[in-house]
């Protein structure tokens, strides 16, 4: 089937969104704005981001099955959110009136195609964060990128910036292959692991999928791979690909030396081959950061930039929203928003939290889909070791109906066998309410997960 060319529109043409709200889908709606075309949209609710869009001029409507046939009639394209389903009622009435239809991720790979380096970052974990590193470091030597991050950035205003045609910076995510419909000249892969196994069939799927990403490269650019990781080992092993490899190791091309921490932030020198090509004191924790720093200076390093800087724009970046996101304190303990929701994030945000000095560590979980908490089970009940207290509260379904098996209070139990100080509480303002009451100095508490969970700290802090 022939792929989507943005060429094919022309000026002023209507571009219509299934999902706008989306923080991706929101991102593409704004980069067609600014390309000049006109932008229609449907989502559930309406939000700060749909609002921002709509004073741009896109004409949006809302509700659970709403239907925006002014905008469909008038679209020369309809663009849908991979949660969208044939049977949503503006992709049918869209497939009535024999309108062009196609996804996200091909919408994405489209507008890639007019810039001269597209830097893809994938990963099950650390995308949105390496991202957004690139966006400070790429901003603070004043490249002029075009930027899409999947969460809000304060540096850019949002999740969205729009820049010249040399560099596009984007997150590019594995679930239903979308990453295959792009075009990277430089495909960053920071780790593989299970997830998303309501699509996939299991890890050997993943790592495949991932392999046939990396392959996108093949004589036309550069794939730049976390090498601590067994499995990004066996995407990339007896590959013919350009390959940059990063890790803690000095067998990478590129790890740190001279490895410290102050106040909980890591500082350390990146090397490669023996030579010293910048300093860098991160304003992020947790070694995972020191991680994503290397790839962002291997990137820079690849497109011959100017390392020194790049690492001092580095440096600028002290996280997106949602990510370590301090949020206010209760009788002096701290109260953090976190979006870890797959095990291996979990483990690293806990670990990077006892860097810092605390009394008590406490963590408010909210498991993100049935699918995921069912499929990582035994990998959840071990992922909260490094917590004092875990509050697990109910799953956040997302795209999905309960299965009839996958049950919260079954996961608190099996984590209390663990020796882990658990309790399952089911109403958010019930949470708010218990730690309000117990809250103290040298607690660091955290509300963790990738659904509405981010309520509750508000309702602690009013």
């Amino acid at each position: 089937m022939e792929r989507f060319d943005i060429s094919n529109l022309k000026q002023n043409d209507s571009i219509h969104f299934i999902g706008i709200g989306g923080i991706s889908m929101s991102g593409l709606a704004q980069i067609a704005i600014k390309l000049g075309f006109k932008v229609s949209g449907s989502d559930w609710n309406q939000t700060h981001i749909t609002k921002n869009l709509e004073s741009n001029g896109a004409d949006i409507v809302y509700g659970k099955g709403a239907c925006n046939e002014k905008g469909i009639k008038r679209a020369s394209l309809v663009v849908h959110t991979a949660a969208a389903k044939p049977d949503n009622p503006e992709m049918v009435f869209a497939s009535e009136l024999n309108k062009h239809i196609i996804d996200r991720a091909e919408f994405l790979g489209a507008i890639m195609k007019m810039y001269q380096n597209s830097i893809n970052v994938a990963g099950t974990h650390g995308k949105t964060t390496t991202t957004s590193m690139l966006a400070h470091a790429f901003m603070y030597l004043s490249l002029d990128p075009t930027i899409s991050i999947g969460g809000e950035l304060d540096l850019i205003g949002g999740n969205i910036r729009t820049g010249a045609h040399k560099y596009f910076i984007t997150e590019a995510c594995e679930y239903t292959n979308s990453f295959l419909k792009f075009f990277p000249t430089i495909a960053l892969i920071t780790n593989i692991e299970e997830d998303h196994l309501d699509f996939f069939s299991g890890l050997d799927e993943i790592i495949e999928s991932f392999k046939t990403f990396a392959n996108l490269t093949k004589g036309k650019g550069t794939v730049v791979a976390m090498w601590d990781d067994k499995n990004v080992q066996k995407a990339l092993t007896d590959t013919d690909l350009d390959i940059k490899k990063y890790g803690m190791g000095k067998d990478c091309d590129y790890y740190p030396e001279n490895l410290k921490y102050k106040a909980g932030y890591p500082q350390f020198d990146v090397y490669s081959d023996g030579k010293k090509l910048c300093h860098i004191d991160l304003n992020v924790p947790g070694e995972h950061n020191v991680l994503n720093a290397l790839a962002t200076v291997a990137v820079c390093d690849i497109l011959g930039l100017n390392l020194e800087l790049s690492a001092k724009g580095i440096e600028t970046f002290k996280g997106t929203h949602r990510r370590f996101e301090k949020k206010g304190y209760i009788n002096n303990a701290i109260v953090i928003d976190d979006y870890a929701h797959h095990p291996t994030e979990i483990m690293a945000t806990l670990k990077a939290a006892k860097a810092f000095p605390h009394k008590r560590i406490r963590c408010i979980f909210q498991p993100h889909t049935y699918s995921r908490t069912r499929t990582l089970w035994n990998d959840f009940v071990k992922a909260f070791d490094e917590s004092d207290e875990l509050i697990l509260t109910h799953i956040y379904p997302a795209r999905e109906v309960f299965d009839g098996v996958t049950k919260p209070q079954d996961l608190a139990e099996d984590i209390k066998k663990r020796g882990v100080n658990v309790k399952y509480i089911e109403e958010f303002s019930e949470i708010a309410k218990y730690i309000k009451e117990t809250a103290k100095e040298g607690d660091i508490i955290f509300t963790m997960g990738a659904g509405d969970v981010t309520e509750i700290g508000p309702m602690i802090l009013e």
